[in-house]
C-alpha cells in the first residue's frame, strides 16, 4: 500500500515487473524491521504484543504482515492497536498512514472490533506518531487499494511522477529512468530523422 501512495509507477515496477534495488534508505529500513519481524508474542501490563502478525481482508482483497499489533484489554474484549516501524521521520505524504490504516481495516475484519487509532514508530525520532483511523484516512486507503488493484489487473506500468523530490529518494530511480520515460519517442524519431534528411547533400 505504501508503494502505490508514494508513486503508482514504483508500485507497478515492484509488483508487476518484479524490480527491486537497495539504497541506503531501504537498507536502514531492513535493519529497523529486524526487531519487529521476530514473530514473537509478549504480555505486559494487560497489553499483549504480537510481532509479524499476518493480516488479511477478504472484503478489500488485501493481505500482509503487521510489524507489531498490541492487543489492549478492554471491557468488551481486546482492542487491536497496530504499530508500523519506519526508519526515517514523519513525511509530507500519507503513504505511511495509509499502510497503517490498511492494517487497521484488516484487524477490524479479523477481530470484529473497531480500530480507532494506531501508531507509526520512526527510528530517526525514536518516537511514536499516533494516527487516528478516521473516515478521511479510510477513504484515502480504500482509494489506494482500488488504484493498486486496477494497476495489477491492467498489467500496465503507469508513467513516472512529476514530483522529482520523490524520485531522489527512490531506490528504483535508475531502473525506472523517469527522465527517459517521459520523452516522446515518436517525436524524437521524427525530429532526428528530419535533422538527418536536412543534412543529406
Amino acid at each position: 500500500m505504501q508503494h502505490v501512495v508514494y508513486c503508482p509507477r514504483q508500485a507497478a515496477l515492484i509488483h508487476l515487473e518484479r524490480m527491486w534495488a537497495e539504497n541506503l534508505q531501504t537498507a536502514e529500513g531492513q535493519v529497523v524491521h529486524l526487531a519487529s519481524d521476530r514473530g514473537d508474542r509478549r504480555q505486559a501490563r494487560g497489553v499483549r504484543r504480537v510481532h509479524a502478525l499476518p493480516l488479511a481482508s477478504a472484503r478489500l482483497g488485501i493481505a500482509g504482515i503487521a510489524d507489531l499489533v498490541e492487543f489492549i484489554a478492554g471491557p468488551d474484549g481486546e482492542i487491536a492497536y497496530p504499530v508500523e516501524y519506519k526508519r526515517g521521520k514523519p513525511k509530507s505524504h500519507k503513504a505511511d498512514e495509509v499502510q497503517l490504516c490498511a492494517q487497521a481495516l484488516c484487524l477490524e475484519e479479523m477481530t470484529g472490533h473497531p480500530v480507532s487509532e494506531g501508531a507509526i514508530y520512526y527510528a530517526t525520532t525514536r518516537r511514536r506518531l499516533v494516527v487516528a483511523i478516521d473516515d478521511s484516512l479510510r477513504r484515502t486507503t480504500e482509494a489506494a487499494i482500488a488504484t493498486l488493484s486496477e494497476i495489477l489487473a491492467s498489467g500496465v506500468t503507469p508513467p513516472p511522477t512529476t514530483e522529482r523530490t520523490r524520485c531522489r529518494a527512490c531506490s528504483l530511480a535508475e531502473l525506472c529512468r523517469p527522465k527517459a520515460s517521459i520523452k516522446d519517442a515518436v517525436g524524437w524519431r521524427a525530429r532526428t530523422l528530419g535533422t538527418l534528411l536536412k543534412e543529406e547533400p
